[in-house]
């Protein structure tokens, strides 16, 4: 049966995705989504930069002192095991498994002094997606919730969605997979990336790419071509369940909802225009072509690193190229640790700065190349930092009240950094910049008003950001 991605839930009008899957096994067509919503206005400023966003999320909270705010004279304890090396940036302490990262580092700004008070994995992604702090408190959930508040990549979606309508390629996606399918069993769906009250219909296209079992970590591994699929969430066909087969079941749900009209006196508008553009992504050429890596040429894909995550950013590079204008790149944390590096830095050492370090210098460096850094902005974060002091092993706990975020294109000033930190990295001196600030940036540099306000699920006019101010010293 083919599906799209989204666990049971109430729609706003009362009926659930499993109540209305009950028709024959139409997964893919059956879908409950919310009433869609109107914005009061969606004028862009005249100073938009961004064609795309690639967002790269490093969950778990990257140390700060372990990357981009080295503070070497400080005692072991805080400085950690790791050493600086040189960049081509005055002023940037960049660490010495960041090699890569410190030869293009004219390319990117670092703004050391990202800070929020919200010290929460789950909370912490949905706040430096949404730009809102979730409704849920600190330790009181893990998973996404209808309530959540739209991500950056879902209002894009919905704007897209206003204008021009639902085409054959995603403005929203998120590549290798939703976060926290791969982590530890796969029991968690971690917020930030959702449409939340805004409606599903603007959720983003989410792919898959399993693992072996639950020890394996294709991060920290050259993954097979076989792999390396990059199924479109819940739309990989079981055997048997070709194209044709596909259709043939959208025309049966057609003529049952035919039926069903008659005896419901309201009709499912909003499932009509789900189902619409779930059909044009399964058929989709388009969309096809762009998650196909293996399209790439072999020097190209070891410039990214046949890991998961090189593969998954070029694949983002891939979906810009097309035509996708925000794609979310998950780095998850699959043991359940990863850069969230309480007993130790040895997995940071030898495989999460090395993978990431590899990943985001060739972006940077293939989209200049190709003449696309200019309009497409490159964001690169945790959702938190770590503590300043840490265990003789190099572990370090949790810490949201300074971290760091990576900008490039767009207009960014490469070479730069915006924000100093105290001399244990533990909190700002000065720029002190808050999630909101953050999305209303990159809503300003997509050209969309970070004041833009849109009804809510009770119709209610709110505005996408509430309180940000856009970081413009940041841009040249």
């Amino acid at each position: 049966m083919l599906s799209i991605l989204g666990a049971a839930a109430s729609a706003c009008d009362g009926l659930t995705r499993r109540q209305l899957l009950q028709a024959g096994g139409a997964g893919l067509l059956g879908l409950s989504l919310p009433k869609v919503l109107a914005a009061e206005s969606v004028s862009p400023p005249a100073n938009d930069r961004a064609k795309s966003v690639i967002f790269m999320l490093l969950f778990g909270g990257p140390s700060q002192l372990e990357t981009f705010d080295m503070k070497p004279a400080a005692p072991s304890l805080i400085r950690g095991p790791f050493r600086p090396t040189s960049s081509r940036t005055p002023g940037l302490l960049i660490c010495e498994h960041l090699p890569r990262l410190a030869q293009v580092s004219d390319k990117f700004c670092v703004i050391r002094t990202l800070t929020h008070t919200f010290n929460d994995h789950s909370g912490g992604g949905h706040y430096i997606q949404t730009g809102k702090r979730w409704h849920i408190p600190i330790g009181g959930g893990f998973d996404a919730t209808p309530r959540d508040w739209p991500s950056i990549g879902s209002v894009v979606e919905y704007l897209n969605q206003q204008s021009a309508g639902a085409g054959a390629l995603p403005r929203y996606a998120v590549v290798p997979n939703y976060l926290g399918r791969l982590e530890q069993a796969g029991q968690y769906r971690r917020p930030g990336e959702y449409a939340g009250w805004l409606g599903r219909a603007y959720n983003p296209l989410a792919t898959t790419v399993d693992k072996r079992n639950l020890q394996d970590n294709p991060y920290w591994r050259d993954c097979t071509d076989e792999e390396l699929t990059f199924q479109i969430e819940g739309l990989a066909a079981p055997p048997g369940l070709n194209l044709d087969r596909v259709q043939n079941r959208q025309s049966l749900l057609t003529q049952f909802d035919d039926q069903r009209r008659l005896l419901d006196q309201r009709p499912p508008r909003d499932l009509d225009r789900f189902r619409s553009r779930a059909m044009t992504l399964v058929t989709s050429e388009q969309t096809r072509q762009a998650l196909n890596v293996r399209r790439e040429p072999g020097h190209v894909r070891d410039r990214y690193g046949r890991h998961l995550f090189g593969q998954a950013t070029l694949v983002a590079r891939r979906l810009v190229e097309a035509g996708t204008r925000f794609v979310t790149v998950h780095y998850e944390a699959i043991d359940g640790y990863s850069w969230d590096s309480h007993l130790h830095s040895h997995d940071v050492k030898n495989h999460l700065l090395p993978t990431f370090d590899q990943a985001l210098a060739a972006l940077l460096t293939d989209l200049d190349e190709r003449g696309l850094l200019s309009e497409t902005l490159v964001v690169a974060m945790g959702e938190m930092g770590r503590t300043p002091l840490g265990n003789a092993q190099g572990g370090r706990g949790h810490w949201s009240t300074l971290f760091p975020v990576v900008l490039a294109g767009a207009g960014v000033r490469g070479g730069t950094v915006y924000g100093t930190s105290d001399k244990d990295a533990a909190y700002p001196i000065d720029h002190p910049t808050t999630p909101e600030d953050l999305a209303a940036t990159i809503y300003e540099a997509l050209g969309i008003n970070p004041d833009l306000r849109v009804q809510d699920s009770q119709g209610r006019p709110v505005p996408i950001v509430e309180g940000g101010k856009p970081v413009r010293a940041i841009f040249g």
